[in-house]
């Protein structure tokens, strides 16, 4: 069906769905990455999951397709694709959280987002396998794998997920687990959200108080002191410890702590899962390389939300992504060169994830592990139309450094430029995912950040 043929006036039958025009429309389709605006036929802004039922039903019955959305993080990946045709779900007020201390395990409903899910369990002495952000939503983060400060130890946040609910295409809600939908419940498992609209999850829950964290500051012009020193030393860190590098470069804006603002610095920051003398022998060679700032410290686990100081509210940006298997010293200079001190266009952020331990596999989905030694982050700034296209050249072109050294896939978590299904698994799980999807979505109805 052409999209110039579906009228969606229908849909104001069902009360959570508003139209171009109607008061909170801008609103509820604005993402949480501005540099992506989207314009669907309609969106749906349900409360409860019978909201969801209704509004899925009604643009399975039109033809339209079904975006769903939490925050908007990664609104690059469909924005292409929202159109005329499609219904945008958004799900930011679908949210609550049920801890079950006794077994450690969190029903989490649609569209919450990380920081709820930490405050709610802290008190019973639990955390989670989160992100770096407590804005983003737990369901888009699961179903695209979930890279945490805990997963050298704990591996991909996927890996604890007990059981999703979901509404499919046709407005059916199921209930996958291992015993029940067990190939859609695998499927979900690191597969995308390519199989329905996920309205709740269930979590396995870690028994963790407190833990080091914290960050090591430099100045950038130690960059290739300090990346070379990082590198070598995240190849022998023992599973405990979970880390990131970034090369930043900061504007002159009042909003900016102090100590960022206006400057270019290299920071190494992360988790450390061990008692204090250890995290202080493990951190002993990165100290004394003397930091300008050292923040690594024990603190309360729902601390952790805060030592990735990432943007705190809606902006635009673009981005690039690659996995690495490793960095020879060949790698590391066209890391450098690119993104060093002496790189004249290079984005505002370069990130370099350590992966490894736990995080290689270990569980049963579609995503059971991550290969290689690093994830490539990079992100630019994009205010302007200008900036835009300087950021996606900027961010491809760290990326394109490092090639050689890149893995054979790459990770739905930090693509945010839409990639073909067989750039993020390999060609058997591809088949098994779309076999999952033509069982629940034959019609292909659902529209996903990486279809399958």
């Amino acid at each position: 069906m052409s999209a110039l043929t579906i009228d969606p006036s229908p849909l104001r039958e069902v009360g959570c769905i508003l139209l171009p025009g109607d008061a909170g429309y801008e609103a509820a389709c604005t993402p949480w990455n501005l540099a992506f605006p989207l314009r669907p036929a309609a969106v749906a802004v349900p409360r409860s999951v019978d909201d969801v039922v209704a509004a899925v039903t009604a643009a399975d019955r039109l033809g339209l397709r079904i975006a769903p959305q939490s925050t908007g993080h990664a609104a690059s990946t469909i924005a292409p694709a929202v159109g005329d045709d499609t219904l945008l779900v958004r799900l930011s007020e679908l949210t609550g959280v049920t801890v079950d201390v006794a077994a450690r395990t969190a029903r989490v409903v649609g569209g919450t987002v990380w920081r709820e899910v930490v405050e709610a369990v802290a008190p019973h002495g639990l955390t989670a396998v989160h992100g770096s952000a407590g804005d983003v939503a737990v369901a888009g983060y699961v179903l695209g794998g979930g890279v945490s400060f805990y997963g050298r130890r704990h591996g991909l946040a996927t890996g604890g997920a007990r059981a999703f609910e979901v509404v499919t295409a046709s407005g059916r809600l199921v209930r996958a687990t291992a015993d029940e939908h067990p190939e859609l419940f695998w499927a979900l498992r690191g597969g995308g959200g390519n199989f329905g609209v996920v309205v709740a999850l269930e979590l396995d829950l870690l028994p963790i108080t407190d833990l080091v964290a914290g960050m090591l500051l430099w100045d950038l012009d130690r960059a290739p002191e300090v990346l070379r020193a990082w590198n070598d030393w995240s190849a022998t860190a023992p599973d405990a410890a979970t880390t990131s590098l970034r090369m930043m470069r900061f504007p002159p804006i009042p909003e900016l702590p102090p100590f960022i603002s206006g400057r270019r610095l290299i920071v190494v920051d992360g988790a450390i899962l061990t008692d204090d003398e250890e995290a202080a022998d493990l951190l002993a060679p990165l100290r004394a390389l003397a930091p300008e700032l050292d923040t690594f410290a024990r603190i309360p686990a729902a601390g952790l939300l805060e030592v990735h100081m990432d943007p705190p509210q809606p902006s635009p940006a673009v981005s690039d992504h690659t996995l690495l298997d490793d960095l020879d010293d060949a790698g590391l200079d066209a890391l450098l060169g690119a993104a060093g001190p002496d790189a004249e266009s290079a984005p505002m952020i370069v990130e370099l994830r350590q992966l490894g331990g736990a995080l290689a596999g270990g569980h049963d989905g579609a995503l059971p592990g991550l290969g290689g030694r690093f994830a490539v982050y990079t992100v630019a700034m994009a205010p302007t139309p200008e900036a835009f296209a300087a950021g996606q050249r900027s961010t491809a072109a760290v990326v394109d450094a490092v090639r050689p050294w890149a893995a054979a896939t790459v990770f739905a978590n930090f693509s945010d430029r839409t990639k073909p299904a067989s750039d993020l698994f390999d060609a058997d799980v591809v088949a098994r995912l779309a076999a999952v999807r033509d069982e629940y979505d034959p019609r292909r109805r659902m529209l996903a950040a990486h279809e399958v």
